[in-house]
């Protein structure tokens, strides 16, 4: 299994690591020196730069989350990495919970599943 975060598209709201039942995210400060290693490509590795599509979608929200808060307070904010893909169970609670659909999950198969927040 392979499972990576398109670091551009990532609110920071937390909702992978949080439904993960097998610790596969872990938050991390955008400006930290270990933000890009999970297995993402390099082009949605994090570059300082968020998807402008997501962040008009996302900033104005009063949802309770830090939305591209460069810090994870323990709650929220930071970014998403896939530290532990292996383990993933395909479960797709992270799929469905991501508000920036930005996670990436490749079974051994090859079959690819993208986040869709409901």
């Amino acid at each position: 299994m392979q499972v990576y975060v398109e670091k551009p598209k990532c609110t920071g709201c937390s909702h992978c690591h949080d439904v993960c039942p097998v610790s596969v995210f872990e938050m991390k400060n955008r400006k930290g020196n270990d933000v890009n290693t999970d297995v993402a490509p390099a082009d949605v590795q994090w570059k300082g730069v968020s998807d402008q599509a997501v962040v008009a979608k996302w900033s104005g929200k009063e949802d309770g989350h830090r939305h591209f808060a460069d810090e994870n307070d323990g709650t929220t904010g930071g970014i998403s990495v896939a530290v532990n893909g292996a383990s993933c169970i395909l479960c797709q609670a992270c799929l469905v919970q991501c508000e920036g659909e930005c996670i990436v999950i490749t079974d051994d198969a090859g079959n690819v599943y993208h986040s869709i927040y409901e």
